[in-house]
């Protein structure tokens, strides 16, 4: 669909609050609404082809008043005072998307409005009653407090997303319950074989054998370290920080008799003790977590932890340009304080932890095939899933689900594996590798 707009297309019923609101947001948007505007009085205004955008409440204008932008649409649509109506051939993704398009058509965010541009949105807030105190935050929105990325509040943020229930993720994720991106043969395999795929493409890459030590670190819900011990015969020890992880893990560690190969412990990463004492060491998606300061950590325990010789892989998310955690909608509301970087910079920061580089794996294209997957499951349960986490929280993942897999497809963000070993001892991996 283009991102052209027509107002060609508009009919003679605009009129009411949405056009005022259409007048008013004009020089903020750069010309036309981009899309077809309905607010809380059913009057509508903008293009008929375009997507359909109602403003159930005054609230959505407040919010968007007091934090303009992503923030404050982000607040309307979970709290559902915003809706993107799939209607006219166009669904969630569809409609961001366009408007996508059209502000990289228009060269948004430009510079700042005019004084009278200003005072025009003033007056037009004033006679609908937009002014006064903004609106209590969402209730799923994130507020986290201490010191950034101490153990305390690392365990806070990592809680407010990982324990809403095992039940929550399982009806979303694969029977493993990797949350983590997949490796798709072909666009048309399913979620549970990409993640098996990718669960033995790491296990090889560290060249797992029986009998063999590995240390998962940020182990999630122990896919990695099931299946390295149950198909590689590794004996894995696995960390996490959070809580309803460890119990689901532990419970399938002792359903597959794997008690004398896995352990998991609740343990923050910084305090895994062990030193030169793996044979291999691997974390899924997890230095996302650990902050811009604390990596230079993040890399030496990574280091220290695995034997000369031995090999490590990460498969991490990497980003470009100003939202490191991702924007203010991931950051307010699925994954506080995480921090991305581009690929290159988190090579370097894992040289200058002692780690010797060997491959970078770019898997860009394969996360946007497996949040396909999840958003499948997703809607297919969405019934349970509101039973279990309310209709606020289901519309958080709804937008976070098709937002990451627009970012993944529009090279925003990015999804590499990182594979390493450890300088000081001759090392197995081979010259010529197949994988």
């Amino acid at each position: 669909m283009t991102a052209t707009i027509d107002q060609r297309t508009t009919t003679s019923v605009d009129s009411g609050i949405a056009l005022r609101l259409a007048d008013a947001v004009r020089p903020f948007v750069g010309g036309d609404l981009p899309v077809r505007l309905r607010a809380w009085d059913g009057s509508e205004a903008g293009p008929v082809d375009a997507p359909l955008v109602e403003l159930r409440s005054v609230d959505a204008v407040r919010r968007l008043l007091w934090h303009p932008g992503e923030l404050g649409a982000a607040q309307a649509y979970v709290t559902g005072e915003l809706e993107v109506h799939e209607t006219g051939g166009w669904d969630l993704d569809q409609a961001l998307t366009h408007a996508f398009a059209v502000a990289r058509e228009r060269g948004l965010p430009g510079g700042r409005p005019s004084p009278a541009a200003l005072a025009q949105a003033v007056r037009t807030a004033v006679g609908l009653g937009a002014l006064g105190r903004p609106p209590a935050a969402p209730a799923s929105q994130a507020n986290i407090k201490g010191r950034l990325h101490s153990a305390l509040r690392d365990r806070r943020a990592i809680s407010h997303h990982y324990d809403l229930s095992n039940e929550f993720y399982s009806l979303i994720l694969e029977e493993s319950m990797a949350y983590s991106c997949g490796y798709h043969a072909t666009p048309d395999v399913s979620l549970e074989e990409a993640q098996r795929a990718k669960l033995s493409l790491v296990c090889t890459k560290l060249g797992l054998e029986p009998g063999m030590t590995l240390l998962d670190v940020g182990c999630g819900w122990g896919s990695l370290s099931l299946h390295a011990a149950e198909h590689f015969g590794a004996r894995v020890t696995g960390v996490t920080i959070a809580a309803e992880q460890k119990k689901f893990i532990d419970a399938r560690i002792a359903e597959r008799g794997l008690q004398d190969r896995v352990e998991i412990r609740l343990q923050d990463y910084r305090e895994v003790p062990e030193r030169d004492h793996f044979d291999a060491v691997s974390s899924i998606e997890m230095g996302e977590h650990v902050g811009e300061k604390n990596y230079p950590t993040y890399a030496e325990v990574l280091r220290r932890s695995v034997r000369p010789g031995g090999r490590v892989l990460i498969q991490q998310m990497s980003r470009t340009g100003k939202w490191p955690g991702g924007g203010p909608f991931i950051e307010s509301f699925i994954a506080p304080d995480m921090y991305m970087r581009p690929v290159g910079e988190t090579v370097a920061h894992l040289e200058r932890g002692g780690l010797e580089v060997r491959d970078v794996h770019g898997l860009r294209e394969h996360y946007v095939l497996t949040v396909a997957g999840w958003l499948e499951r997703f809607e297919a349960n969405v019934e349970r899933l509101t039973e279990l986490v309310g209709e606020e929280v289901v519309r958080v993942w709804r937008l976070y689900l098709v937002g990451g897999a627009m970012s993944f497809r529009d090279g925003r963000m990015g999804v590499d594996q990182i594979l390493m070993v450890r300088p000081g001892a001759p090392h197995t991996l081979p010259a010529v590798r197949s994988f």
